[in-house]
């Protein structure tokens, strides 16, 4: 069904193909063109189950940025441009009521930062990554900071409010996720872990991360009664969002669908691009439950009754 071999072509290669197939004389030397030609068992070592989303050009950025901005802006693109406008539109809202304007801004700015930056950085990877083996390496690196980063800062708001009236476990959770986002960057480093070998590691690791924000939820339910946690607490959203997380990296690490498709998702509906959707999707529900909570937090203009955290 298909051919043992696939050939990766540069955009010379495609340009003599099309002046061959209209009858066009090509004034395009064979010597200057760079054909990569990789095995199909070697291809599917990177690209499992997704037949035709080869990609490897070693070519210049000159070139390699234009050819892959297109793809990677419907990718990534639109979604960290649509965080920074929110992010600036939300932080200076007139209609926001603030008991801390300064310290609040910048609470929801970490938020707002690391989505900007995780997406970002994911934008410049798949930007790029077509470029060699040496530069989508590098910048993979930067690509699982930027999950990091996004998780570090979805915490800070979420313990901010959570425990407002109980700073010295508010200040240790947010020194210890600060701690394990930092040590998931550093592991995120290894060359070897971005390589096939390891894609149900690089799950666990960012799983773990998240998944480490159990035990402040717990300490928050046990302290504050569920129904409180559940209404006033916005710990609703908060487990919303942790299912899509979840999701997102089951999908992702088993490769579903295209583990059942082979072929049939390399353009849409693959995993790598479900987990993008329900990172955002994640990341916009804990928005709205740390908005909720702010807006309980305004509403009592910042006071604190004994024998609580919120």
């Amino acid at each position: 069904m298909h051919n043992p071999e696939i050939i990766i072509f540069s955009n010379l290669v495609q340009q003599k193909v099309q002046c061959a197939f209209l009858g066009i004389s090509n004034i395009i030397p064979d010597q200057i063109i760079q054909i990569f030609i990789l095995s199909f068992h070697c291809l599917c070592q990177f690209r499992k189950w997704s037949l035709f989303r080869g990609r490897f050009r070693k070519d210049p950025y000159s070139q390699s940025l234009p050819n892959q901005m297109y793809v990677s802006h419907f990718q990534t693109c639109p979604r960290f441009l649509f965080f920074l406008v929110l992010g600036i539109g939300y932080m200076f809202s007139p209609n926001m009521k603030y008991v801390a304007p300064i310290q609040e801004r910048v609470v929801f700015g970490m938020f707002f930062l690391g989505a900007i930056l995780c997406l970002c950085f994911s934008w410049l990877f798949h930007t790029v990554y077509c470029h060699s083996e040496k530069v989508s390496r590098t910048f993979s690196k930067l690509d699982y900071s930027g999950i990091a980063l996004l998780t570090m800062g979805s915490f800070v708001p979420w313990l901010y409010y959570s425990f407002y009236c109980s700073p010295q476990p508010q200040l240790i959770y947010l020194i210890i996720i600060c701690v394990l986002g930092i040590t998931a960057i550093m592991v995120s480093q290894w060359d070897h872990f971005a390589t096939p070998q390891y894609r149900a590691v690089r799950a666990g690791v960012f799983l773990g991360l998240g998944l480490s924000g159990l035990v402040p939820t717990l300490h928050f339910m046990i302290t504050e009664g569920f129904i409180k946690a559940t209404t006033v607490g916005q710990i609703g959203w908060l487990f919303l969002m942790a299912v899509l997380y979840i999701l997102g990296v089951g999908l992702y690490a088993a490769r579903i669908p295209e583990r059942f498709f082979p072929g049939k998702c390399d353009i849409w509906f693959h995993s790598h691009q479900i987990f993008h959707v329900l990172v955002v999707a994640a990341a916009c529900v804990h928005l709205h439950g740390v908005s909720q909570l702010q807006a309980f937090r305004s509403s009592l203009g910042g006071s604190c009754t004994e024998n609580t955290v919120l």
